[in-house]
């Protein structure tokens, strides 16, 4: 991957075109590991509403083992958000380079091991949950809150809910039949190019998830390690950018009196 296009589609400095190119790369990770981790997990770990919508339901019924199993997820998935937040909010007020760099690289970091050691992990119990269950579920929150806050909440990759509202909103837009006209009202029209966006994100959010769970079902945990190197990739560049300014200081510190 060119230093310089990664640079661009994950760098501090933001622009609409990278935003979506990467919303779309992003859209394909989600859709991977989702698909991916339920043949692990046997668990859609970025559907938070059906989670919350299963805890209400076995509620009902008295299923407190579900319920406490449901809450775990829940809360990795939070906790993997705040994450995020806590890290791009410490690189913005530092002017970093690697705002959005940082907390993508350990999403990687994250999948790296989920690869790696899933089978290991797969035994061990987190809080009311299985170790790879919290992960995948922290990674969702991880990436879901990344291109959150890099769009200001424009674009989101694992919320194919109101991905897919959206699209009907613009399609009924586009369908409207704008009859009469009067005065001082504008006509309905659609947002052409948000359409594109939209669409383009469930499209790749749905290649994703058919290529993870092929993957997945075909290598096993390995399959996530492809998804993570890719991730790496992207990172480095203005991670290597903060490194530099950070030696560059550093020797300057040095040579001052």
């Amino acid at each position: 991957m060119p230093i310089n296009y990664a640079r661009r589609l994950i760098g501090r400095d933001r622009t609409a075109p990278a935003n979506r190119q990467l919303g779309i790369v992003l859209a394909f990770v989600a859709g991977a590991v989702n698909a991916g981790g339920f043949l692990a997990v046997h668990q859609y770990t970025s559907h938070m509403t059906g989670i919350v919508s299963a805890i209400a339901d076995h509620l009902a019924v008295g299923r407190y083992d579900i319920i406490a199993s449901g809450l775990g997820a829940l809360l990795s998935f939070v906790a993997g958000a705040a994450s995020c937040a806590l890290m791009v909010n410490y690189s913005r007020r530092r002017r970093m380079h690697s705002v959005y760099a940082l907390p993508l690289l350990v999403e990687a970091t994250l999948l790296l091991g989920f690869g790696l050691l899933g089978s290991q992990l797969a035994a061990m119990d987190g809080v009311f949950v299985p170790i790879t269950v919290m992960l995948l579920c922290f990674i969702m929150g991880l990436q879901n809150a990344i291109v959150t806050k890099l769009s200001n909440a424009e674009i989101r990759t694992t919320h194919i809910t109101g991905i897919v509202t959206d699209i009907g909103i613009e399609l009924g837009r586009l369908l409207y039949w704008n009859r009469t006209e009067r005065p001082g009202q504008l006509p309905v029209a659609a947002d052409r190019e948000r359409l594109t966006l939209l669409s383009l994100l469930a499209l790749s959010f749905f290649v994703g998830g058919a290529t993870g769970a092929f993957s997945f079902h075909r290598f096993g945990y390995i399959a996530t390690l492809p998804l993570a190197i890719a991730l790496i990739a992207l990172a480095m560049a203005p991670i290597l950018d903060d490194m530099k300014v950070f030696a560059g200081a550093r020797k300057n510190s040095r040579r001052s009196p």
